[in-house]
C-alpha cells in the first residue's frame, strides 16, 4: 500500500521581501476592449499616486504595450532613490529575443545615466497622463503630461518594428517588503485609439496578481474607487480575487 504524505500548509506571503527572480511583487490590470477596435496605434491612461511610499525601496507604476513580433515596452513613473527626490520616469522595453529595445536619446537628464529611466520630479496626489503613440517609421513616442500644469514631456522614442500595439496593461511593480506601509496608485481614463482614429475605452480591467510560487505578496489588491478609477493597493486585505473583471463606469 502506498503511504500518503501530508503536504505542509503554506501560509500566504504577507511579510518580508518578495523572493521573486527580480525581487519584486507585481500586480496587473489587463484592458478588456471592444472586439470592434481595429489595430491600435495609441494608448493612454491617467496615473495618480494617492498614497506614496515612505521607504527607500523601488516602486514602478506603468502602462505596458505589446509590439506584435517585436517585443513590448512600458511607460511609467518610479519612486527610485537613485534619482533626485525619488522622482523618475521610464520608457523602455524588450525585443522578442530579450534584448533591450533601442531608442532615441532623451532630452531629460538622468542622474545615474540610465538611457531608459530619466529624472522626473513627479508629485504624490497629482495626476499624470501616460501616453504611448505611433510616430511612423518604427518609432513609438512615450509621453507624460502633468495634468495640473498641463505640461507634456516626451520621454524619448523607442524603435519597434511593429505598426500597432496590443495586450494593453497597467501595473504596479513593488520591490519593497510585503509588510511595508501601504501605498496606493489610482488609474483612470483608459483610452486606446485605432488606426482609423476611433477611440475605445475598456469596459473592464482584468485583475492579475503575481503568484506565491513566483514570489508575489498575498496582501496586494485592486479595487474600484466608485469614482471611475481603479486602485492598486499594497499591504491591504485582498478584496478582489485573481482573474476577476472590474467593470468600468464608461459614463463617469
Amino acid at each position: 500500500m502506498r503511504r500518503l504524505t501530508a503536504v505542509p500548509w503554506r501560509r500566504a506571503r504577507t511579510r518580508g521581501f518578495p523572493p521573486s527572480g527580480n525581487g519584486a511583487s507585481s500586480f496587473h490590470l489587463g484592458w478588456r476592449l471592444s472586439p470592434g477596435a481595429g489595430h491600435l496605434v495609441e494608448a493612454a491612461v491617467t496615473l495618480e499616486v494617492t498614497q506614496p511610499p515612505v521607504v527607500d525601496h523601488l516602486y514602478f507604476w506603468a502602462l505596458q504595450v505589446g509590439f506584435p513580433g517585436a517585443g513590448g515596452a512600458h511607460l511609467g513613473l518610479q519612486w527610485n532613490r537613485a534619482f533626485p527626490g525619488f522622482g523618475a520616469v521610464n520608457w523602455g522595453g524588450y525585443s522578442v529575443d530579450g534584448s533591450l529595445l533601442r531608442g532615441s536619446e532623451s532630452t531629460l537628464p538622468s542622474t545615474p545615466r540610465d538611457p531608459n529611466t530619466r529624472d522626473y520630479p513627479w508629485k504624490p496626489r497629482r495626476a499624470y497622463r501616460l501616453r504611448v503613440h505611433r510616430l511612423g517609421g518604427g518609432l513609438w513616442s512615450g509621453e507624460v503630461q502633468d495634468l495640473s500644469s498641463g505640461v507634456a514631456t516626451t520621454v524619448r522614442e523607442l524603435i519597434a518594428a511593429s505598426p500597432f500595439v496590443t495586450d494593453l496593461l497597467v501595473w504596479s511593480e513593488v520591490f519593497a517588503r510585503c509588510d511595508d506601509p501601504s501605498v496606493t496608485a489610482r488609474w483612470s481614463d483608459f483610452v486606446a485609439v485605432d488606426e482609423r482614429g476611433q477611440r475605445f475605452e475598456p469596459d473592464a480591467v482584468v485583475v492579475n496578481y503575481q503568484s506565491r510560487a513566483a514570489g508575489g505578496c498575498a496582501n496586494s489588491t485592486s479595487v474600484l474607487d466608485g469614482q471611475g478609477g481603479v486602485l492598486q493597493v499594497t499591504n491591504a486585505e485582498r478584496e478582489t480575487p485573481q482573474g476577476a473583471a472590474l467593470a468600468l463606469d464608461l459614463d463617469d
